[in-house]
């Protein structure tokens, strides 16, 4: 019979290697905002670019304009369940909306901004990649690259206005599609309202599904600066040329501006009239006093206190 032990007979305890974080652990948790909104982004793109691509270079063999706001919304959905840790935003201007409205930290923004457009750019040049052949066969020949006329295919990339849109309907067009986008958002994530709970990405792949089949024909809905803006500038360096710029008197420049302008209305719309937690709009005179008080202690959302914003 053994005899029980004692803490005079237990054998000593051997000390406990700590283990060491790998270093890619290391940078993927400091980046790990910026990973999210990359790939979320480069899903993004992939899907939605893609489904324009089989549309149009199949001449419509092969899917419609529904197929097309399908295709989007499912990028989205998707591109929100692999950008979840970082919030899924994927798109710049819903960031800025977020920075204004719901106390994401300003120093994240340029990080996202960049993050989303880099993504967007890699999903462009992805499907560029795979849809090679098929864009030589549609313009005619390898090289030939246009981006006006029967056989262009600069517009499977980023968005181009309808040839009878005036400039203040394309910017009208792109301001209340993002205004749309971002009072939704908000009504989705407000847990005082009914909230879409884990049931967000789904909610947004209907939510953009609606947008591209309601508001969408007239200027493509880019509605988002790095969907739009990282495929244009791929299509420029793949030798599409400066009418990727130039075309539609210039257009580009409208899905850079307007989804910012749409989606900070869109969101002041929702906290006037509806959200009551925490934001300038539930301050007084709407927290416009902010404008004339250009201090980090007024503006910083990070300088008292450490708040985590939502899409």
């Amino acid at each position: 019979m053994v005899p029980p032990s004692t803490p005079e007979t237990l054998p000593p305890e051997l000390p406990v290697a700590e283990e060491q974080e790998l270093a890619w652990s290391k940078v993927r948790s400091l980046w790990q905002d910026a990973f999210s909104e990359f790939l979320g982004t480069m899903i993004l793109i992939i899907f939605g670019d893609g489904v324009v691509a089989q549309v149009v270079l199949s001449k419509g063999e092969k899917g419609n304009y529904q197929s097309i706001s399908w295709g989007w919304g499912l990028g989205v959905m998707f591109g929100v369940y692999v950008g979840g840790k970082s919030g899924g935003h994927l798109n710049p201007a819903v960031t800025l909306a977020n920075c204004i409205f719901r106390g994401h930290p300003w120093r994240k923004l340029p990080v996202y901004a960049l993050a989303q457009i880099l993504g967007a750019m890699t999903g462009a040049a992805i499907i560029y990649g795979n849809y090679k052949s098929a864009i030589d066969q549609f313009e005619g020949g390898p090289g030939i690259r246009t981006v006006s006329g029967p056989n262009a295919t600069a517009g499977v990339f980023c968005t181009y206005p309808a040839p009878f849109m005036t400039r203040t309907g394309m910017f009208f067009s792109e301001f209340l599609a993002s205004s749309v986008l971002q009072f939704i958002i908000f009504a989705l994530v407000d847990d005082d309202n009914i909230g879409a709970g884990n049931l967000l990405p789904l909610a947004l792949f209907f939510l953009i599904f609606a947008i591209g089949a309601c508001l969408g024909w007239e200027t493509g809905y880019a509605i988002n600066l790095a969907r739009d803006f990282g495929p244009r500038l791929v299509t420029y360096f793949l030798g599409y040329g400066t009418e990727v710029f130039s075309a539609g008197g210039y257009y580009f420049w409208i899905p850079m501006v307007a989804p910012f302008m749409g989606t900070v209305f869109g969101g002041f719309l929702y906290d006037l009239f509806v959200y009551t937690g925490p934001s300038p709009v539930n301050t007084p005179w709407l927290g416009l006093k902010r404008l004339a008080q250009p201090r980090r202690d007024v503006w910083s959302n990070t300088y008292r206190k450490s708040v985590h914003g939502k899409v």
